[in-house]
This record gives C-alpha cells, structure tokens and sequence, in this order.
C-alpha cells in the first residue's frame, strides 16, 4: 500500500525528547524552543522568530499584531486552508477572496488592485506547495495603498523568491510544522516577525497577554497582563522533536526533490499530450518540494483516476475546496465567479509524497497514472 503520507523520523527525536525532559523544563520557551529560534533566525536572516503551536496560531497573532478589526477587509486567495481566512474572521473581519492564475494555484497578483478599498488592512498570499507567489508586485501594492503583508508560508520553509527566503519578505509570515510538511513536529509552527514594530508585542499576546519573557529575562521586576494574548507557545517537547528534523534539513530536502523530480520526469509526456497540467515554478520561485500534484481534465475525470488507483493500493488526495463556495462563507462572499481557485479545487489531484518513498514506489504510481490516460 501506498499512503499517502507517512512522517519521516531521523532518529533523533526521543533523544532530544528525552533531554527536554530531564532539563526539568518541559513547559515553553526551554532549551530546544531557543535553538530552533537560533536556527531560523541564522540560517533565513529573520529578524524574529517564535515557535507557535501551530500555522493556526501563527496567523491569529498576525491578526492581532496588526490590530485587526470588524471594519477591515483582508485579501485572502479563496484556494487554501480555512485558518488563512479563519484567523482574521475571528477578529471580526471581512474577508475578500482571490482567484488563482489559470497555470497555478497562487493569488494573481495582476488582480489584486481591483480588490483594494478604503478599508483593506492587508494582503495574505499563501505560498502554495512552497512555490513563492509574485511577491514584489504584491509588497508594491502593499505600499502604495499602506497595506500589512502576512505571508502564509506554511508550506514554504527552504523555499524562496528570487534571493529571499519565503517568510522575510511580508511585514510578518506564518510556517506550519503539521505532520505532512518538508520538517515536522506533530503538530506546530512559527510566527516570523520582520517588522520590528511587533517585536515584543508578540511575545506578550504569545504568552496570554503577559509580559512574563521580558520578566526571565531581568528587564521587568514582576510580569502581569498588559494585553489581549492566548496560549500560543509550545511545550519544548515539541521543539525537541522539532530541532532533530531542522539540523536533517539539507537531507531531507535532498531527498523530496529527488521524488519530485522522479515523478516529473515521469509524468512530463501527459502533459506534452495535453492530458494533465503539471507544476509551475515561475522563474522567480524556488522549489522546495513540499507536494507533486497533477491537475486533471475534469472533475469526473479526477474522481475516476482516485478510484482506480486505490483500486491498486495507492492513495493521492485532492486539496482545498474553494473558501468562496464553503458553506460558512458562501453567503458573505461578495458574488464574484473565482473560476481558476474552482478549477483547481475540482481538478488538482496531490500525489503519494514521503521520505520513504522507494524507486519502486515512484515507479508503480508514476506507470499506474500513464496506463489510466492511455486507456
């Protein structure tokens, strides 16, 4: 059977685990939070970064960083997660969905103009399957109409836009370490803060509105609540297990690019044929090999070739339902047909993609899909 997805281990995991615990500090902010820190803030020049429990939670702190409110609208691509568009509906925001370019998934950043009033606060592009989006257009927009860029890189760690790591360039970013990403923690993510003006207020609404970092660290003599915050720090053990899979991160990438590539090459005569799309990198994007996907003729046609590959033990996903069209948003949406987001939400099909992939794997997907189109 090929799953789907399987979370790859590098062997050091329990180990650090085991020494988060007999640090006797297994709460937040222990020792292996800190060397995460250090390892991103070294590694992609952020300015500031903070582990979080989860992408989730990184955006809800951006929401509250940039003081969003029920009058704002947020410009958010109506093909990705929910919690891109949830973290500021929970700040009383009106969200304004865009469409995808017709060759990928991402926002297009020629439409967004359009989409700006007087009562946009910020921009949200979502790096989808780690591939940037047109990010200079994007920051240009933002600053001419004094808009915030929170970028939702939570597929998007070691993957980057021309000469800038994905995540450094918008005013703040959020990355996902779920299960199913390049490195993982379980569940987990990280907030990247590269606008020093939020500094230090997202270490309080980080740790419940406290000032209680600044107190560890000798700058205050007591900490109390002096703002709006929640329980958004995870335990160390999570950095622990977090910190084994950051110092394997050249390997791992190593190896997910090798599947990619594998699973190109082997697919790339459908699409001559004009019988499937495959990925775009634009040429101002990297590739980090976050998913391979496919994007088939139809909707029917998708829902044939899943059958017929489960029928051979081989088990692809297809990804989001378009945000405009879900049942809680449907009746806020303003109306607009966002026809390429439908187009990938009814035709894009993500194949099998983990470490453990074998040759003989790749082979047996990639051979199972060309005799489905050939027949």
């Amino acid at each position: 059977m090929i799953t789907f997805n399987k979370p790859y281990f590098t062997g050091k995991e329990t180990e650090y685990i085991k020494q988060a615990v007999e640090s006797l500090k297994i709460s937040g902010d222990g020792i292996f939070t800190k060397k995460c820190h250090e390892f991103f803030e070294k590694k992609y020049g952020f300015k500031k970064v903070l582990l979080t429990t989860s992408c989730s939670d990184a955006l809800e702190m951006a929401a509250i960083l940039i003081h969003t409110k029920p009058e704002d609208e947020i410009i958010v691509p109506s093909f990705t997660f929910v919690s891109t568009a949830n973290a500021f509906v929970l700040r009383g925001a009106k969200i304004i969905f865009a469409d995808s370019y017709a060759d990928n998934p991402n926002m297009d950043a020629d439409k967004l103009e359009s989409l700006i009033t007087k009562n946009t606060k910020a921009i949200v592009p979502v790096h989808y399957a780690g591939v940037a989006c047109d990010m200079d257009k994007i920051m240009a927009l933002a600053k001419k109409h004094n808009l915030f860029v929170v970028e939702d890189a939570a597929q998007s760690v070691d993957s980057f836009y021309k000469d800038k790591p994905l995540g450094r360039i918008g005013h703040l970013a959020a990355f996902s370490f779920h299960e199913t990403k390049n490195i993982i923690s379980g569940e987990g993510g990280m907030l990247t803060i590269n606008d020093e003006q939020f500094a230090k207020r997202a270490e309080i609404i980080r740790e419940k509105g406290t000032n209680r970092s600044a107190f560890f660290r000798g700058e205050v003599d007591k900490y109390g609540w002096v703002d709006i915050g929640s329980s958004f720090l995870p335990s160390d053990i999570i950095a622990a297990f977090l910190y084994a899979q950051i110092e394997n991160l050249e390997d791992i990438q190593a190896k997910r690019k090798k599947i990619w590539n594998t699973y190109r090459q082997g697919l790339v005569q459908l699409e001559k044929d004009g019988k499937i799309m495959l990925p775009v990198i634009p040429g101002y994007a990297t590739n980090n090999a976050h998913m391979f996907y496919i994007v088939c003729g139809s909707l029917d046609e998708r829902n044939r070739l899943i059958n017929t590959l489960k029928q051979k033990q081989i088990y692809p996903v297809f990804h989001y339902l378009s945000l405009h069209k879900s049942p809680y948003y449907k009746d806020r949406h303003d109306g607009r047909e966002l026809k390429y987001s439908d187009t990938f939400s009814d035709r894009l099909l993500r194949l099998p993609f983990y470490n453990e992939l074998t040759d003989t794997n790749l082979n047996d997907v990639i051979n199972e899909i060309n005799n489905f189109y050939k027949n």
